[in-house]
């Protein structure tokens, strides 16, 4: 036999639903203000931009502002060249000389005015060696010049500053107590720095170099001013000109006046050559170095 067991209905026919458990806490989230919802501009991308290009095109307008302001300027701050100051120990130039050349620049105005057109037409001179020129506000040109040190001749009409640089003016035969350096077109600084060597070293000796020559294959040649003629060759010339000193000192001095050439063409002495009449001996005498 079964048995069913039924609940009891309520009373008044009406079927009541229990209400179901929440599984979990709920609340009810605010509502974001409408400036949070709406989309943030990207301003690292608008620096970004900006950066490449915003700054030339800014750089672009105020250059063209400064160029626009500067030409509408310019015809007020721009003056005739009032005064050319020239600036320099001359000694072979002359003011007229230079105001000359430069007459058809400084006809032009203070901004118009061609300093490197000017300084080429000065630096044609044969006596001028640098030229610097600056304007000085508001109407002034200042020139400063550096004539030619002449320190020897160069072959024929030429004479040679103290680089070792030729020039060519128009009085170069005023200047023949000048020593006369001679050799190759392109040796021309090196003639002119072992004259100054060779120079310092015979100086004290007595002698002054009146001619020195550089030869095609390569030997030196002195003249000098006591009528002494002394060969160098090719190499070693201080140190040959250092042992005929020590031999100079100790045996030639006293016979000077008798001798014609000396020679140190040799390894370990020098060779002397006498004037006419001779001495009790040979016309030549060597002189060797132990």
């Amino acid at each position: 036999m079964v048995a069913t067991l039924r609940h009891p209905q309520p009373l008044g026919g009406a079927t009541r639903r229990q209400p179901i458990a929440a599984r979990g806490a709920s609340r009810v989230a605010p509502r974001e203000p409408l400036t949070a919802r709406l989309p943030r501009p990207d301003f690292d991308g608008l620096g970004r931009v900006f950066r490449r290009f915003g700054w030339p095109l800014l750089l672009l307008m105020l250059g063209l502002g400064t160029y626009e302001g500067a030409q509408r300027l310019l015809p007020y701050a721009d003056r005739p060249i009032a005064r050319v100051s020239v600036q320099g120990e001359l000694s072979y130039v002359s003011q007229q000389a230079v105001q000359a050349r430069i007459a058809p620049y400084v006809a032009a105005s203070f901004f118009t005015i061609d300093l490197a057109a000017m300084r080429a037409e000065l630096e044609q001179m044969p006596w001028i060696a640098r030229v610097e020129a600056r304007r000085v506000w508001p109407d002034q040109v200042a020139i400063t010049l550096e004539e030619q040190l002449p320190v020897a001749r160069w072959g024929d009409g030429a004479l040679l500053n103290n680089q070792g640089r030729a020039f060519a003016p128009r009085e170069a035969a005023n200047y023949e107590h000048l020593p006369l350096l001679s050799g190759p077109q392109r040796a021309q600084q090196r003639v002119m720095q072992q004259y100054q060597v060779l120079s310092q070293l015979l100086r004290p000796l007595g002698f002054t170099i009146s001619s020195l020559e550089l030869r095609e294959h390569g030997s030196w040649f002195i003249s000098t001013a006591q009528g002494v003629d002394i060969l160098l060759g090719r190499d070693h010339l201080v140190d040959k000109m250092r042992r005929f000193a020590g031999i100079y000192d100790k045996a030639l001095r006293p016979q000077i006046a008798n001798i014609a050439r000396i020679d140190l063409r040799y390894a370990n002495g020098l060779a002397v050559a006498w004037r006419e009449p001779v001495a009790p001996a040979a016309t030549k005498t060597a002189v060797t170095v132990q």
